[in-house]
């Protein structure tokens, strides 16, 4: 898992460490006007490389209300572009999740796990300008409710093939 801000200082040098398909999505993230983008689901080729942009305007929730979720064809690259703020959780896939729900033979590339509290998870806290990269082997919940009320966010998540960063 990568975890960072477009407005970091750092950002440039982040960008040469990482694949050039990662890199080339989160270069999108920063130039692109996505808090004004129409909502929905579009293939997009940032560098050239095909990849699959959704724009969601959702509202966060308690943790509890949420599914762990992993894709194996794609690198999730989430971006907060505008509301919240969100958190999310993370922690390694080690195989042993009980699955609740798997589409990874869909195009929708998601395997849902039940909830398992007893698991290690992490938390990390997303503003406007932050973004998580999660691997094929990063269980990840989304959109955790940060305080006490649910916050309408703007999630941006742009699908980069797994193939396009070996």
């Amino acid at each position: 898992m990568l975890y960072g801000n477009v407005n970091n200082e750092f950002f440039d040098q982040q960008l040469k460490m990482v694949p050039k398909a990662l890199a080339e999505a989160l270069k999108f993230l920063k130039t692109g006007n996505l808090a004004a983008h129409a909502p929905g689901k579009f293939d997009i080729a940032p560098g050239g490389i095909p990849m699959i942009l959704q724009v969601i305007d959702q509202s966060t929730a308690p943790r509890e209300t949420l599914r762990p979720e992993i894709h194996r064809k794609n690198i999730d690259v989430q971006f907060l572009a505008a509301g919240g703020p969100e958190e999310a959780g993370f922690y390694s896939d080690d195989g042993s999740g009980a699955v609740d729900e798997d589409l990874l033979a869909t195009p929708r590339d998601i395997l849902f796990y039940k909830n398992d509290f007893s698991k290690p998870e992490g938390r990390i806290a997303l503003t406007v300008g932050t973004f998580a990269v999660y691997f094929p082997w990063d269980v990840h919940i989304p959109a955790i409710q940060a305080g006490d009320t649910p916050e309408k966010i703007r999630k941006i998540v742009v699908k980069v093939p797994m193939d396009a960063c070996l």
